[in-house]
């Protein structure tokens, strides 16, 4: 399992990345190897944005990345924010 966290300042129109968010979800979801994911937004900061998903393995991930139809999601979250992406490998976890 790894997980995938992207940090994002939207640029943009709030409702229009939302929308481009929501339409690259529904992408990742089809793919091989995709668990789950939740877009967070801050609650003093409206621009910021925070995406966690996890995979089941970083292998699945790179090649719904390399897809040619991620292209089009690609520009979208760009033309509307900046981000900041990297993969994880968690170590512990606890629920109540």
């Amino acid at each position: 399992m790894i997980t995938f966290i992207n940090r994002f300042t939207v640029t943009g129109p709030a409702e229009q990345f939302e929308h481009a968010f929501d339409e690259t979800s529904a992408f990742f979801a089809a793919q091989p190897g995709f668990v789950r994911h939740r877009l967070m937004r801050h609650t003093q900061d409206p621009a910021a944005y925070v995406n966690v998903a996890e995979w089941q393995d970083e292998e699945s991930f790179r090649t719904a990345l390399d897809r040619p139809e991620f292209t089009a999601h690609r520009a979208a979250l760009r033309a509307l924010s900046t981000s900041d992406p990297n993969l994880y490998v968690p170590l512990y976890e606890r629920s109540a």
